[in-house]
């Protein structure tokens, strides 16, 4: 039952990502403006399915797969996508520095998850491991960003310090997650 409810939860993630994407390419509003979406709607959904497809191509067994810490994982594209449609990142502030530190606390907490399953040992390597690796999907996210969107668009001006801000953030949100995963994992 559980692990139906986990397949559900990120199949759903899936489907509201995906729709307000195909909406974001092709409806022609202005809060998609100069935003990446046609990038967006091509890659967001591959990086959504991409460790549910390795983890299955690997196990072979669909009954196996960690749905939870996939949702978890996919989570992150959901509200970056809501927060476009609902135009959060132009009318609120601070909207953008929340978004970078929940959505790295959320995927790598499901990566952590996943990487706990190995039984890291010593512990501190498994935060060590979580929190490096969201270090560096930060620097990727950014410099995907830069170009979709930054170097040819209106936000070149403040580009540096806001990628300097989102990759702190994003590695903070990292070490949460680490933190937590290595709390909530523990055997005893």
């Amino acid at each position: 039952m559980r692990q139906r409810r986990a397949l559900l939860a990120a199949v759903v993630v899936l489907a509201l990502t995906v729709a307000q994407l195909a909406v974001g390419a092709l409806a022609g509003l202005e809060q998609y403006d100069g935003k990446g979406f046609g990038y967006r709607l091509a890659v967001y959904p591959v990086l959504m399915l991409l460790l549910p497809a390795v983890w299955w191509w690997r196990t072979r067994d669909a009954s196996a797969l960690p749905w939870g810490a996939f949702a978890l994982v996919m989570a992150p594209f959901l509200v970056d996508v809501t927060g476009n449609t609902l135009d959060l990142y132009d009318s609120i502030e601070a909207w953008d520095n929340v978004n970078h530190f929940a959505n790295w606390l959320l995927l790598l907490w499901g990566s952590g998850l996943l990487l706990a399953r190995a039984d890291v040992r010593p512990r501190w390597l498994l935060v060590v491991a979580i929190t490096g690796l969201g270090a560096v999907l930060a620097i990727g996210w950014e410099l995907g960003e830069w170009y979709t969107f930054i170097r040819r668009g209106t936000e070149l001006d403040g580009a540096y310090e806001d990628t300097l801000s989102d990759e702190l953030l994003g590695t903070l949100g990292a070490f949460v997650a680490a933190m937590i995963v290595e709390r909530t994992t523990r055997r005893s």
